[in-house]
């Protein structure tokens, strides 16, 4: 059963940078993502609701997303943070370690946050489970996310979309509640 949005919570769009283009992340799922994540932002920002951005700065030296690689930490064109919009930078997969965004959204009264970005299985879930788990009514939006395809410890290959829903399963209920793009929309347009 599909839990209801109680309020307009924060959106929350995660590293959506070109370094994510990069061939060096592997195959990945869901190529609307992007699109999924501009149709929630225009809604929002008809709605005038709060919009929050990260900015994955990598201290990794062989990154697409080092945070010396100018074109690599630049948002991608359909989703440009506008210049009254906040972003958080970050070094860390959590959007809530070394930033402001916990601070940001108590100062705001925000109890409520709608994840999306990239990439499912790192600052995705990291953020979602921090979310969780520091008191937050959070939503995650399925087809808003995308993961990559990864090779794991016993060298078995798992495909993006194995991966994305592995992710989604362990996050279900326990961190956050699971929407589509088009539920969250026929959500806001009929309350």
């Amino acid at each position: 059963m599909m839990n209801k949005l109680r309020e307009l919570p924060a959106l929350l769009i995660l590293d959506v940078q070109k370094g994510f283009d990069d061939p060096y992340w592997g195959k990945r799922n869901n190529p609307q993502a992007e699109e999924n994540m501009a149709r929630l932002l225009a809604e929002w920002r008809k709605r005038k609701g709060h919009v929050l951005f990260s900015q994955h700065l990598s201290v990794q030296p062989g990154s697409p997303l080092h945070y010396k690689n100018k074109f690599g930490t630049e948002f991608k064109e359909i989703i440009k943070p506008r210049e009254d919009e906040i972003v958080f930078s970050k070094n860390v997969n959590s959007a809530f370690i070394g930033t402001g965004l916990e601070m940001y959204l108590k100062e705001q009264k925000i109890k409520s946050v709608l994840i999306t970005g990239l990439s499912t299985q790192h600052c995705v879930s990291t953020t979602t489970r921090m979310s969780g788990n520091l008191g937050y009514q959070t939503y995650l939006v399925s087809d808003a996310i995308a993961a990559f395809e990864i090779t794991d410890h016993k060298g078995v290959h798992h495909t993006a979309e194995e991966i994305h829903e592995h992710e989604l399963a362990m996050l279900h209920n326990e961190f956050a509640t699971i929407m589509t793009t088009d539920e969250v929309l026929n959500q806001l347009h009929t309350s």
